[in-house]
């Protein structure tokens, strides 16, 4: 089982999680700040890791419970683990978004 914990009380961006998505150990987040803009949280359509909100003992254990419950399903990790990898993060992705910002702005 491969994921990376990561129970920030605050976090305004955060790189590990996106090395960890990037090279496919599947976060568990709190989210907060950068990691809940950067990781969806299973067991949506779309999930690229684990997240939980409260900053409690019983929150984090019951996130762990559930990356245990998704490594279980062998072939749905692997669609978070895939899904986690392929995002981009890149300054190209970045200025796109904001180019098309801005002429959405200027209409």
């Amino acid at each position: 089982m491969t994921f990376f914990l990561m129970p920030s009380l605050f976090e305004p961006c955060g790189l590990n999680q996106l090395y960890s998505l990037k090279y496919g150990t599947v976060p568990l987040v709190r989210l907060t700040g950068g990691l809940r803009d950067t990781v969806t949280p299973w067991p949506a359509a779309q999930a690229t890791g684990i997240g939980f909100t409260e900053v409690s003992i019983e929150a984090l254990l019951a996130a762990l419970e559930q990356a245990e419950q998704l490594y279980q399903q062998g072939n749905e990790y692997k669609r978070v683990q895939q899904r986690g990898m392929q995002q981009n993060f890149s300054w190209q992705a970045a200025v796109s978004e904001y180019l098309e910002l801005y002429q959405q702005a200027l209409k």
